[in-house]
């Protein structure tokens, strides 16, 4: 069987630091287990603090970060930001989704496009969650808008911790391994899910398949639904070693 090499594609914020770590980890594991091959590129949007205002700003160069991975022909495309999305308005991913393809297309390019965002809610129905209780860095208010925008996609939310960190570079270098304390203060009595990190720069990955193991419920985070999302838009097998059960194979 010949290898498959395939681009994957992020838009990024500016400061992010996590996913351009974290999808990559997730896709090296896999190679280790599965004969497929990845490269990774990435277009930046300018953003530092996590205010609305920076979100807004942010969002309308989205648009050319796409033109810019359509040039280097990528396989899939997807935006790694997920409140930027959140914070615009209920169910706003599918409208970005419109937005972004219609750039690639313009720019000849047929790579499926994603969002974080819609990542996260798609992740969370493939497990079937009714219930779920998750861990955010984000300020209280913005965190309240994940809330709200997870319930209006009929999950009910039935905790949320946030660890109101507006500066983005110091949410990237907060510790993964932290939250194996935190989600002890988090009410996850009856969800079906935990989300470790609803966030794509908080780090989590090293802490998603203890948690899991640690509670018995299983766990994902914004970065584990992300590489989840990649991996059926590409026709992939969903398994990744150690990261929890949305990516413990079909």
């Amino acid at each position: 069987m010949t290898n498959r090499n395939f681009r994957i594609g992020q838009i990024v914020p500016s400061s992010n630091t996590t996913m351009e770590t974290e999808v990559p980890a997730m896709l090296r594991a896999r190679e280790a287990i599965r004969p497929e091959r990845f490269t990774f590129h990435s277009s930046r949007m300018r953003m530092h603090k996590v205010t609305k205002e920076e979100l807004e700003a942010m969002n309308k160069e989205s648009l050319r970060c796409a033109a810019e991975l359509a040039d280097a022909r990528v396989d899939v495309m997807s935006t790694a930001c997920l409140i930027a999305i959140m914070a615009m308005g209920l169910g706003y991913h599918r409208e970005t989704e419109r937005e972004l393809t219609a750039v690639a297309r313009a720019n000849q390019s047929l790579a499926p496009v994603m969002t974080s965002a819609g990542a996260l809610v798609e992740g969370l129905k493939t497990l079937g969650a009714k219930r779920i209780s998750l861990m955010a860095p984000y300020m209280r208010s913005l965190t309240d808008l994940v809330v709200r925008y997870i319930e209006n996609e009929d999950i009910e939310v039935i905790d949320s911790i946030c660890f109101e960190i507006p500066d983005n570079l110091e949410v990237g270098l907060r510790d993964p391994m932290l939250l194996l304390d935190d989600v002890k203060r988090l009410d996850t009595r009856g969800a079906d899910v935990v989300v470790a990190s609803a966030c794509v720069q908080m780090p989590s990955l090293p802490a998603v398949q203890r948690i899991e193991d640690m509670l018995g419920i299983r766990t994902v985070s914004t970065a584990v639904c992300t590489v989840r999302r990649m991996l059926d838009h590409l026709g992939l097998e969903p398994v990744v070693p150690g990261a929890g059960a949305l990516l413990a194979g079909a």
